[in-house]
């Protein structure tokens, strides 16, 4: 006689959601993955955010169809009562399992060694202009272009830490810290962790920390309500320095673009020094150590002052392009308060994201980005299928009446302006107390 199912409410599933205790439905069966978190690729911090609820779509996306073999070992023999699956969810399942059989998810055409070849000429020509001419007009062009290969670079560690772009596992993590760590000062490690979590909670203001930039920028007014980042564990305060700031941040945006990379530098620091589990943080200093070794020597070789300032202006600020493209895809588009939702987990993707409108000649300068609710539904898709795909997601998203926002490049940085302009507005007329502070008080003193 077979054995009959157990089943557990979803208000059951919910007591198992805090580290130490982490349960979590995957077409409607049982998972305890508290174990498994510790030793998770993706880390623990995705699941802890999905558990206590269904999280089928979420690893849909995330994994391939090898991974579903070793689910079998975290049942725990209960069911989810009254389990179901929405239209939209179908759909999306649907669309993934025919991108699996027309074999989009393993065939990455997009080139790597191509553009590693071409990282390479760039630096080449960057340190032949500063050790080889003597003109200043050369050492700027050198430093924009070494921006240019940093760039490049770029798209090669953010690629390669959602799928495999070299041909073993153990070649794509040498070019991980070859681009990431040793060419660009910037830890994959970090970059994975901090972006998984956006992924996961794309657009959360308490979740996601791609929109966790106080006191700088905020968003929305939401954040004026000091809330709590989950993944920096801190309460992003908003008194009367942020107030400042913020009141202006249309203005700063910008500038603070040109240089965003010294908090990502900070960021890795602060990763690989503290004491939650790294992967292979010794492979990740050195690295590390190896940037703040040719970067601050290459720096030496000019001449002078003058000219060492520049060169890491020029370099600094053309990276600040890429910067202005992360943010360009997620400020303007609709935040929410509260932790991801696996029920509804394609509907958040969708309204948090905006897809830039390019011609495929310039799929280049934004390495795939352009198409990010393509990217942020099927993030394991290469590069090079996402402009293919793009027509099937619009249509879905037609069919259910769902969010699908395009704009233009230039569109896009006016939308994001104004987003940072009608928050900034907001920070100024707000009639909330704030802690006095003496720099605001000066600077807004009339009479």
């Amino acid at each position: 006689m077979a054995e009959s199912k157990r089943y557990i409410s979803q208000t059951e599933l919910e007591n198992h959601k805090k580290p130490g205790d982490l349960w979590i439905s995957i077409q409607g069966k049982i998972y305890d993955v508290t174990e498994w978190s510790r030793e998770h690729p993706g880390g623990a911090l995705p699941l802890l955010n999905l558990a206590g609820q269904d999280a089928t779509d979420a690893f849909v996306a995330y994994h391939p169809g090898l991974a579903w073999q070793y689910l079998d070992k975290f049942f725990t023999g209960y069911y989810l009562k009254d389990y179901s699956v929405s239209e939209v969810s179908k759909d999306f399942r649907k669309l993934a399992a025919e991108f699996s059989k027309m074999g989009l998810f393993e065939k990455k055409e997009h080139g790597t060694g191509i553009l590693l070849c071409i990282i390479a000429l760039l630096f080449s020509i960057s340190v032949y202009g500063v050790l080889c001419s003597n003109s200043a007009l050369v050492h700027l062009l050198s430093g924009a272009l070494l921006g240019f290969s940093w760039i490049q670079s770029g798209w090669i560690g953010h690629d390669s830490g959602h799928y495999q772009v070299m041909s073993s596992r153990k070649f794509n993590r040498v070019a991980q810290i070859l681009t990431g760590n040793c060419l660009a000062g910037i830890s994959i490690g970090w970059w994975k962790w901090n972006h998984n979590a956006h992924h996961i909670a794309c657009n959360s203001l308490e979740f996601d920390p791609d929109l966790q930039h106080m006191p700088i920028f905020a968003v929305s007014s939401k954040l004026f309500s000091s809330l709590t980042s989950y993944f920096y564990e801190r309460k992003m305060n908003f008194d009367s320095i942020a107030r400042f700031l913020v009141s202006y941040q249309h203005w700063t945006f910008y500038p603070v673009m040109c240089f965003a990379r010294i908090n990502l530098f900070a960021q890795s620091f602060l990763f690989l020094f503290s004491k939650r589990k790294v992967p292979n943080r010794g492979q990740e200093i050195l690295g590390i150590l190896v940037y703040w070794t040719w970067f601050p020597l290459l720096v030496s070789c000019l001449p002078n002052w003058g000219e060492r300032l520049m060169f890491v202006v020029a370099s600094f600020s053309v990276t600040g392009i890429q910067h202005v493209q992360f943010c360009l895809n997620h400020f303007s588009s609709s935040v929410y308060v509260g932790p991801p939702s696996g029920n509804n987990w394609f509907e958040k993707q969708t309204d948090g994201t905006l897809d830039i409108v390019c011609s495929s000649w310039m799929d280049w300068f934004h390495g795939g980005l352009q198409f990010q609710i393509e990217h942020h539904l099927f993030p394991r898709l290469p590069r090079c299928h996402l402009r293919k795909v793009s027509p099937f997601v619009q249509e879905l998203c037609k069919k259910h009446n769902l969010q699908y926002d395009t704009a233009s490049f230039w569109k896009a940085n006016v939308m994001t302006i104004e987003t940072l302009r009608s928050a900034a507005l907001q920070a100024r007329i707000l009639s909330n107390p704030t802690p006095k502070n003496l720099v605001w008080e000066a600077v807004n003193t009339h009479g």
